[in-house]
């Protein structure tokens, strides 16, 4: 089979007079092969690899293209890389690969193009197609990847236990292929992955992190979720989540299983935003419920605070898997809180004073909160459905009737600890907090209007109750 169309990118072309100047064989090889057989889009990056030297290819190869091409040299790992027209194009030498028990990192020595294809991780990843020029465009398929392509099939090229004992990166990348694609990963394949799952433990974080998140961001994460579950991986890295399994009984009384209801709001929040850290928050909205599970012989199964046991939670699993600990945790964090907030305002009698402190709370983020309360809905009757929707529905046209009466959503006290100062001359004290915090719970009781005449009058008339003293100078 010929692929030369593949090769409409005019990259290719000069790739192939320099490898025929150079005397290298040259091929163009992985992701940007199988996604154009699946007809899945172009490519953002493309692997060529070379019987020689990578480094020496890409750097002719970015001069002959445009002298002020920038070319980055991995000298370490034998790798060059360029950007042209919106592509990374990456060059590496053909290698061999051996691996020690303690580490993913191999040693290295030079090879020929099938050493580099039977040392991929898949043989969906190890199709090729030729730069040679007395052979351009014909397609390398020495494991028969086409084939596994055709039957939606993940399968290592050679024996999958040594492919994921030597590197146990790519039983990750085995769950996030199956989840992405919608492929099978082989029978035989997945207990190797099953039986290697403690190598997992020598991969650092960031590495699986990376390969988590790609799944986390496909259309239906919960597959690469259960898979990671049955793999016995997702334990070795969320037991916070994994803790969630099963349910309990106790004299007749039940709970339902908070592990795969956590998978079905994934999954649901998916349908209606591509926020990585949006859909963290709905994996993690129940991970309180584990700690804070408890059996009332008066009424049953009881999950107390577990939205703030749980956004408690957060900070330390964020650092442990180094996730970010900046404004992502945050957010993760304050939705996990607020989970629950919302639906006790479904009731006709909530009142104005809750709706306002909500709105406060949860600032830019109150949408969000919402799609995740309407993702937490995974009953399946119907009339249920459509009755939990409606009420929030109704919460969130009554939050909005509150918003533009009042101005609550990230407001800025209309008096600032500044002005609390100047007005009874005294300097940075407990009063100050005091009167502050007074204002602002005024406020959003709906006691003061959220303007500055009425928050000085407000200051001054709290102030004189603990005893300051106006200061002569006027504050405007």
């Amino acid at each position: 089979m010929n692929l030369e169309k593949a090769l409409e990118n005019p990259v290719f072309s000069v790739v192939s007079e320099v490898a025929s100047d150079l005397k290298q064989s040259t091929y163009v090889i992985g992701g940007f092969v199988r996604d154009y057989l699946l007809q899945r889009g172009s490519k953002k990056d493309i692997d060529i690899v070379t019987e020689g030297s990578g480094i020496e290819l890409a750097e002719k190869t970015a001069n002959k293209l445009d002298s002020r091409i920038k070319v980055s040299v991995f000298k370490r790992f034998g790798t060059a890389m360029f950007h042209y027209k919106g592509i990374d194009f990456e060059f590496v030498g053909a290698r061999k690969e051996s691996y020690s028990e303690d580490s993913r990192k191999p040693a290295v020595e030079n090879g020929t193009i099938k050493d580099d294809q039977l040392r991929r991780d898949f043989t969906i990843n190890a199709l090729a197609i030729s730069l040679n020029k007395e052979t351009y465009g014909d397609f390398v398929d020495p494991f028969n990847g086409l084939e596994d392509l055709k039957n939606k099939i993940i399968r290592t090229p050679i024996d999958p236990v040594t492919t994921y004992s030597d590197d146990p990166l790519r039983m990750m990348r085995a769950i996030r292929f199956a989840t992405q694609l919608d492929f099978d990963i082989l029978p035989e394949s997945f207990e190797a992955i099953q039986e290697n799952a403690e190598r997992m433990d020598i991969l650092s974080k960031e590495r699986i992190m990376d390969e988590f998140n790609k799944i986390m961001l496909t259309p239906k994460p919960s597959v690469g979720l259960i898979l990671l579950d049955k793999a016995k991986l997702l334990e070795r890295f969320l037991p916070e989540v994994t803790a969630l399994r099963g349910i309990e009984e106790i004299e007749g009384q039940t709970h339902k299983d908070n592990f795969y209801h956590t998978f079905e709001v994934v999954d649901n929040i998916s349908k209606t935003t591509e926020n990585l850290w949006l859909r963290w928050a709905a994996l993690l909205h129940d991970i309180g419920k584990a700690p804070t599970k408890r059996f009332d012989k008066k009424i049953g199964w009881t999950f107390h605070s577990h939205e703030f046991v749980g956004s408690k939670m957060v900070p330390k699993l964020f650092r442990r898997l180094k996730l970010p600990m900046g404004k992502e945790m945050k957010y993760v964090r304050k939705l996990v809180l607020l989970s629950s907030r919302p639906i006790p305002l479904v009731s006709e009698d909530s009142t104005d004073s809750a709706l306002r402190r909500l709105l406060f709370d949860a600032g830019d983020d109150l949408e969000d909160l919402f799609l995740l309360c309407k993702a937490d809905i995974t009953t399946k009757n119907k009339n249920k459905q459509i009755r939990y929707q409606t009420n929030f529905e109704k919460v969130e046209k009554k939050i909005k009737e509150v918003e533009e009466r009042d101005q609550v959503r990230n407001f800025q006290p209309p008096v600032s600890g500044e002005d609390i100062m100047k007005a009874f001359n005294i300097t940075p004290c407990r009063e100050v907090g005091i009167i502050k915090n007074k204002i602002k719970e005024a406020i959003l009781e709906g006691e003061l209007k959220n303007n500055r005449e009425d928050g000085l009058a407000f200051m001054f008339s709290e102030g004189e109750k603990l005893g300051l003293k106006i200061a002569e100078e006027e504050i405007q």
